[in-house]
């Protein structure tokens, strides 16, 4: 389906999924002039158009720029969204960035005849409902809810050239905004005061903290170790790339790599190691960040402590004329890292330092999330890496990124897939995160399910905990939601429609019943699922259907729908069978003889699956009673009800006689839920007289749930304890059927 979307004036037709609404977590940026109305009456009309001209264009230019949609523009405010078409898990962050932005382009400026400007800024986040088709600039009524009044809210208590934020927003850019806590503020129709954080500027990047144990990723580690080092012994140059989803650790296995190799052969390797910001300020802050490490520069240093230690990494490598002509370039790509030519020229220059450092001493360059970095980055290392192969110099490239960079590699590139942790690698990295945190260690069990292997999400759960999260209800950490929204949003149209279908539907992934729940033609849904399985998003069961690879991409994915179109997908659902109801392999023809002799159901006797545990062999005695009912194995209606915790299943094997008929027909199974389900039993309704319908009244509305036999049993006689006829069977999960129109919460 493809729904048109107007930018500006220009129609694009874009491809969206068949869903014309989303619930989705957004930040919400809203700006307002202070003394406006003063301002106003003061001004002669011409010169208020003039004025408001200038001032919109500054404030929709920066908000473009950091990839917001303006909302709406009321009076002298304007209002913007940020994450509500798409997410990068960035949304807070860039709207903060954009917040602080235009107040320096506003704030005491003269704008025009000399007339300045003073603005506040709120920005909120929070959930809304959003219209995606009018996800465009001036596309009033885009989204709904309360974080909308609470942006407006908090500009009004913003200081004049001021950036307010509430606590969502401030936990959203904890690390990368500076940010001061101010006295909570009284908000209309709010209990208690609202609590308010002044931004102040961006952070300066650093490396992330490790200080805990690595646990599990031998292999991985072993596999990068081998391939770095074949690279610096035959000077054959290689570009390796971790490639994995956010919260699977790759940045942690960085750190290992670098911490743990030091040397190949006894010769000493260096590394020079950049991390990419979100949105950094210039296209080449990296490259800046891989010479500052090289030559020993802080932050803190001067513009001469900086020419200093440039002037040093530089004297062992260049001849003296070189070294005076390429410091002042070094020191300009410092000072203004961005695409300019001065910069480009600098990044020349850098490239070539690291070659030689490389022809001297075995050298690593490694860059963290290169999915953030602007393509110049990708074009610097592409140069670096051509010239190392020409030259055959020990050189070796390390990339970290997300699945979805797009950026094409060399050939030679090798890439590393990080997937989850195994079960008991998991487990033992959350008694760790929960005993150095001060939680409870039995906590492990309710957390093991939910981390989905994924080091980062056991990280998040943890600090939840720690921030007063209810261990009972353990919601979603923000984190971790943020992320995984973002992995959703990277999907095109019809990959984001069958997870997030899939996302309402209990137990495995059946391609039917995605068709069935998105009303699409059988089979259209196989190719997305088998492009979600590559992306790392679901993975292949052996009953030949799909799970999803992290439970918490199954919440976010079913919380995105709308309520009533839940609903609508489960009920369109609930005639497919589930994918754990493994199905009998029937004789249609033999089916077809039974139902023409008339063959009643034998009667059944209650077995309790919640206590079969012990009885193995007496479950497996009544299902092989069922092979041997006829050649087809057939079986009766299985009962199910409705919202059973733990099912049950019911039979009972029949004793063979000398004088029994092999042939008689197929015997019946019931299930039932629980001990208050099981019907009397009484010598009546054993004989076959006492039901010679086949069914009871309990069974009547019931889905059925047939039984797949593992082996065919031709009739005759059967002794419990033998190898053939054994039937298993896997309980069916009962099926939730919802009047039309019922809407279903998440």
């Amino acid at each position: 389906m493809a729904t048109s979307i107007i930018v500006d004036t220009q129609r694009i037709v874009t491809p969206l999924w068949p869903v014309p609404q989303e619930r989705r977590v957004v930040t919400v940026l809203f700006a307002d002039i202070v003394g406006s109305t003063a301002l106003v009456d003061r001004l002669d009309p011409e010169d208020v158009r003039a004025l408001q001209r200038a001032y919109f264009d500054t404030v929709a230019g920066v908000l473009h720029r950091w990839q917001g949609v303006v909302e709406k523009y009321i009076g002298d405010a304007v209002m913007a969204l940020f994450g509500a078409a798409h997410s990068d898990g960035f949304d807070a962050y860039r709207a903060v960035r954009a917040g602080l932005e235009i107040q320096a382009a506003l704030d005491r400026r003269p704008m025009v005849d000399d007339i300045r400007l003073r603005v506040r800024v709120g920005v909120a986040t929070g959930e809304v409902v959003v219209d995606l088709g009018d996800v465009v600039t001036g596309g009033h009524g885009v989204a709904s809810g309360a974080v909308i009044t609470t942006a407006a809210r908090l500009q009004e208590y913003a200081a004049p050239g001021a950036v307010a934020l509430c606590a969502a927003t401030a936990r959203a850019t904890a690390g990368l905004i500076t940010q001061r806590q101010l006295t909570p503020v009284p908000v209309a129709g709010r209990v208690p005061p609202v609590p308010v954080w002044h931004a102040l500027g961006p952070v300066r990047p650093g490396a992330d903290r490790h200080d805990g144990p690595l646990i599990g990723r031998r292999r991985e580690l072993a596999t990068i170790r081998d391939q770095l080092g074949a690279a610096i012994r035959d000077r054959t140059p290689r570009w390796i790339s971790l490639v994995g989803p956010t919260g699977s650790g790759r940045s942690r296995l960085l750190h290992e790599l670098t911490r743990g190799l030091t040397t190949v052969d006894d010769m000493p390797v260096r590394w020079c190691v950049a991390t990419c910001q979100p949105y950094p300020d210039q296209a080449l802050a990296p490259v800046a960040h891989l010479l500052r490490g090289l030559a020993g520069i802080r932050h803190s240093d001067g513009p001469a402590a900086a020419h200093d230690r440039l002037v040093a990494a530089l004297t062992p490598l260049f001849p003296p004329t070189r070294v005076a002509t390429a410091v002042p370039a070094l020191q300009r790509l410092l000072t203004t890292p961005d695409d300019s030519a001065a910069a480009l020229a600098g990044a020349a220059i850098c490239r070539e330092v690291l070659l030689r450092l490389a022809a001297n001493q075995p050298l690593i360059v490694a860059v963290d999330d290169l999915d953030r970095a602007a393509p110049a980055v990708s074009r610097f290392l592409h140069a670096l890496f051509s010239a190392a192969t020409e030259r055959g110099l020990p050189l070796a490239l390390l990339t970290v990124h997300q699945p979805q960079w797009t950026d094409t590699r060399p050939g030679p590139a090798r890439q590393m897939t990080i997937g989850p942790l195994a079960t008991v690698q998991s487990g033992r990295l959350l008694r760790h995160l929960l005993t150095r945190a001060g939680q409870p260690v039995a906590l492990v069990d309710r957390l093991l399910p939910l981390v989905g292997g994924r080091p980062g999400h056991a990280a998040a759960y943890v600090t939840s905990l720690v921030d007063g999260a209810d261990p009972v209800a353990l919601p979603l950490p923000e984190a971790v939601r943020r992320a995984v929204g973002a992995e959703l949003d990277h999907l095109d149209g019809e990959g984001r429609a069958v997870l997030m279908a899939a996302g309402t539907l209990g137990g495995l992934i059946s391609g039917a019943t995605v068709d069935r729940a998105l009303g699409w033609t059988p089979g259209r849904s196989a190719p997305a699922l088998r492009g979600l399985v590559a992306a790392g998003l679901l993975l292949p069961h052996h009953v030949d259907g799909y799970a999803f690879a992290a439970p918490a991409l199954r919440q976010v994915a079913a919380e995105r729908l709308p309520r009533a179109l839940r609903a609508v997908f489960q009920h369109r659902a609930a005639g497919v069978p589930h994918l754990d109801t493994v199905r009998r392999d029937a004789n249609p023809a033999g089916q077809r003889a039974d139902a023409a002799n008339g063959s009643a159901a034998r009667s059944a006797e209650i077995v309790r699956l919640d206590t079969g545990g012990t009885r193995t062999g007496r479950l497996d005695a009544v299902f092989a009673a069922l092979a041997s009912a006829g050649p087809a194995g057939a079986t009766g209606p299985t009962a199910l009800r409705r919202g059973s915790p733990a099912p049950t299943m019911a039979a009972r094997p029949a004793a063979s006689s000398p004088g029994a008929n092999p042939t008689a027909g197929p015997r019946r199974l019931r299930a039932v839920t629980s001990a208050d389900d099981v019907p009397p039993t009484t010598a009546a309704s054993r004989s076959p007289a006492g039901n010679a319908g086949g069914s009871s009244p309990g069974d009547v509305g019931r889905p059925a749930a047939p039984i797949r036999t593992t082996s065919a049993r031709s009739a005759g006689h059967w002794t419990p304890g033998t190898g053939p006829g054994v039937v298993r069977a896997i309980p069916r999960p009962p099926l939730i059927r919802r009047p039309d129109g019922l809407p279903a919460t998440a």
